[in-house]
C-alpha cells in the first residue's frame, strides 16, 4: 500500500468523486462500477493513468504508486474470477431470519445447497463475462461469416437463448446467423471442392519449376490439364493457399514522361506497332546486365520476334564489347525454324552497339533493315524490356557461381518461355504455338 496520507482537504475532494465510496487518511474504497469501467478501458489499450484522470481523479494527489497497485490488483482479480472478482468482498449480505429453529442436519444441508448454488452462479457469471468480452475482442475486423462462426462456438454449450444478444453484440443479423447454420453442408462441399481445385492450381503454379500468375495458371490448366477455371476463382484460391507470383519492382525510368527530343540516329520504322501478325518481320534487340558469382558481371544480348514474342537468338558474354551485339545476329540468320520475312528489320535503342558502323554494315550485308527507338524512351522497345524483366524474375543470376552455370539457367528458361509459357496476349498460346498459328493462317 502507498505510504501517502490524505489531509482533510484532499479527503473532501476525493469524497466528491462518484466512484469513491469511502476515503480515510490512508486508504480509498472505490466503487465496483469504477473497477469494471477500469477493466473495460484497460482492455481497449488505455493506460491506468489515463483511465484515472479521465474519470475525475487527480493522479498527483493519489500518487502514481497507488494507481499502479490498484491496477495490478484489479487485473489479477479479473484474470482469476472474472467480473465477480472485482466485487468488494467486505460488504455483508443481509439474510432473512428463519421462521423456525432448524436442526443441525437441516442447517448443514441448507448451507451445502447454498454453497452449491453460489458456486454454479459464480461459474456461470464468470463464463458469461469472459465469453462476452472474448466476443467483443475477437469480433473486431471480422467479416459476417467469421462473426457467425465465433457466435456458434460460444452458444453451442447451452446458451442458445442468448443468440439474439450475441448477434446484437457483434452487429450481425440473427436471420443471417441461422442461415449460416443451415448452409453448413454447402460450406463443407465448397471447402472440399476448393481443396481439390487448389491441388490442381498448385501443380500448374509450380509447373516446370517456374511460378506463375493467375492468367498463366488459367492457360496452363486449359492447355495441359484440360480444366477451365475462371480468373476470380483462381485468384481466390491463390490467396487462400498463399500462392504468390514473382512481381518485378517498378522501374522509375518507365514512369518518365515521353521524351520530346526529335533527334533519331535512324528512323523509327516500328512506331510501337509490335503486333504486325507476320512472324520474322519486326525483330527486337537489346542488352541487359546479369550479376553472378563473386561480384562478377555478364552481358546478355537477345533478338525477339515482336509479333510472336518468341526468342530467336541470344548471346551471353563476360564483356560489353561490340561482338556481343554482332555475334547475336549470326545465330538469327542460321536458325531454321522458319524463314525471315524479305523486309525484316531489327529495332533497337540508340546504344553505341547499334549506332556503330560495323553493326549497321553487318545488318545491310544480311539483308536486314534497322530501326531505332527515340532517345531515352524505353516504351518504344517495350516487349524486349518486358522479356528481360520476366527472365530476371525466374533466373536468379546471383545464385550462379560461374558463367557456364548462368548460361545453363538462361537456356533452361528460354526453352520454357518459348515452348511452355502461355501468354494472354497471344490467344492463350505459347510463342512457338502462336508462330505456327500465324504461319498456318497466312
Amino acid at each position: 500500500m502507498s505510504k501517502k496520507h490524505f489531509n482533510p482537504s484532499e479527503r473532501e475532494q476525493l469524497s466528491a468523486n462518484p466512484y469513491v465510496l469511502r476515503v480515510s487518511e490512508k486508504s480509498i474504497t472505490y466503487a465496483d462500477e469504477f473497477k469494471r469501467l477500469f477493466i473495460d478501458q484497460y482492455l481497449l489499450g488505455r493506460t491506468p493513468r489515463e483511465i484515472f484522470e479521465a474519470n475525475g481523479f487527480d493522479v498527483e494527489m493519489l500518487g502514481m504508486k497507488r494507481v499502479e497497485q490498484c491496477a495490478d490488483r484489479w487485473k489479477k482479480a479479473y484474470e482469476k474470477d472474472g467480473i465477480i472478482g472485482l466485487a468488494d468482498s467486505r460488504k455483508e449480505a443481509a439474510l432473512r431470519p428463519s421462521k423456525r429453529p432448524l436442526s443441525k442436519e437441516e442447517i448443514i444441508a441448507k448451507q451445502e445447497a447454498k454453497i452449491r448454488l453460489l458456486e454454479e452462479q459464480l461459474a456461470y457469471v464468470k463464463k458469461l463475462d469472459k465469453n462476452e468480452r472474448r466476443l467483443l475482442a475477437n469480433g473486431k475486423d471480422l467479416n459476417p461469416s467469421e462473426c457467425f462462426e465465433l457466435i456458434r462456438h460460444v452458444v453451442k454449450n447451452g446458451r442458445e437463448r442468448m443468440t439474439r444478444y450475441f448477434c446484437d453484440l457483434l452487429g450481425v443479423s440473427r436471420s443471417g446467423y441461422y442461415n449460416y447454420l443451415r448452409s453448413a453442408d454447402k460450406r463443407l462441399a465448397r471447402k472440399q471442392a476448393d481443396e481439390k481445385a487448389g491441388d490442381l492450381i498448385k501443380k500448374a503454379f509450380h509447373k516446370r519449376g517456374f511460378k506463375k500468375g493467375s492468367r498463366s495458371i488459367k492457360m496452363t490448366l486449359e492447355q495441359e490439364y484440360h480444366t477451365v477455371y475462371n480468373l476470380k476463382r483462381i485468384r481466390r484460391l491463390m490467396r487462400k493457399f498463399n500462392l504468390v507470383c514473382p512481381h518485378r519492382r517498378a522501374n522509375p525510368y518507365r514512369r518518365m514522361a515521353k521524351a520530346t527530343q526529335e533527334h533519331r540516329t535512324l528512323e523509327n520504322m516500328l512506331q510501337r506497332d509490335f503486333k504486325k501478325g507476320i512472324p520474322g518481320l519486326a525483330l527486337l534487340t537489346d542488352i541487359t546486365y546479369l550479376p553472378y558469382g563473386n561480384s562478377q558481371m555478364a552481358y546478355f544480348s537477345t533478338i525477339l520476334d515482336a509479333s510472336t514474342g518468341e526468342l530467336l537468338a541470344q548471346n551471353l558474354s563476360p564483356t560489353l564489347h561490340l561482338p556481343l551485339a554482332t555475334e547475336t545476329v549470326e545465330p538469327l540468320m542460321k536458325q531454321k525454324r522458319f524463314k525471315l520475312h524479305k523486309e525484316a528489320f531489327i529495332h533497337s535503342d540508340q546504344g553505341d552497339h547499334y549506332t556503330s558502323p560495323i553493326y549497321q554494315n553487318l545488318l545491310k550485308s544480311k539483308g536486314l533493315g534497322q530501326s531505332m527507338s527515340r532517345r531515352g524512351n524505353c516504351w518504344d522497345n517495350a516487349p524486349q524490356e518486358s522479356f528481360f524483366g520476366h527472365m530476371k524474375d525466374h533466373v536468379k543470376s546471383r545464385d550462379c557461381k560461374n558463367l557456364a552455370e548462368l548460361e545453363r539457367e538462361i537456356k533452361r528458361y528460354i526453352r520454357y518461355y518459348n515452348h511452355y509459357r502461355y501468354q494472354w496476349g497471344l490467344k492463350k498460346m505459347t510463342p512457338v504455338q502462336y508462330r505456327n498459328h500465324l504461319l498456318s493462317a497466312a
